[in-house]
């Protein structure tokens, strides 16, 4: 039995969900979303609460249980709060500036690299060198915030390069000098 699957999911009072047709959507002070819910897995609204329910017992339908839940959570608490990835850049002469939507991030390539997000997700640079990627849907701001790290990812030795906010680059002993 799924864990993950049997847990409720709270509604606030801003947000209304409706299901059609195999189709979950979730309308806050956000905005909208909508995602298709496979066949096996059904959600029933009770209250004030979400359950997501399977309909069968069939080896896909438990494997997706949990993932449904999951999926659906992130649409209501999308729609309710956004989510929010921060990057950080480390090292000497690197730095990000917007231009008009884009992001220019200057990390020591003979060029500046520059990087457009899709219409639904805000980027905001903080002094230079922090990156704040904003939006509803969870997806989206997980797969930019991974885009814009795999520019420059931290390296190794000097642990130069763009980072999330908070992550432990392990650090490597450089060559030991002779003796």
């Amino acid at each position: 039995m799924s864990r993950i699957g049997k847990r409720l999911i709270n509604i606030p009072s801003q947000v209304t969900v409706s299901v059609k047709d195999q189709v979950f959507s979730a309308k806050g002070p956000k905005g909208e979303l909508s995602q298709q819910i496979p066949l096996g897995i059904q959600v029933v609204q009770q209250n004030d609460c979400l359950v997501v329910e399977r309909v069968s017992e069939s080896l896909l339908a438990r494997k997706l249980h949990g993932l449904c839940r999951t999926l659906v959570s992130n649409l209501v608490e999308g729609v309710f709060q956004g989510f929010e990835r921060r990057l950080e850049i480390q090292g000497v002469g690197y730095r990000a500036q917007m231009d008009g939507k884009k992001l220019v991030l200057n990390i020591g390539f003979s060029h500046p690299v520059i990087i457009e997000p899709p219409t639904e997700i805000q980027l905001q640079v903080e002094n230079n060198t922090n990156i704040i990627v904003k939006g509803i849907n969870k997806e989206l701001v997980g797969k930019l915030a991974a885009k814009i790290r795999s520019v420059r990812p931290p390296e190794p030795y000097k642990g130069k390069g763009i980072r999330y906010v908070g992550e432990n680059v392990k650090r490597k002993v450089g060559k030991a000098g002779k003796k």
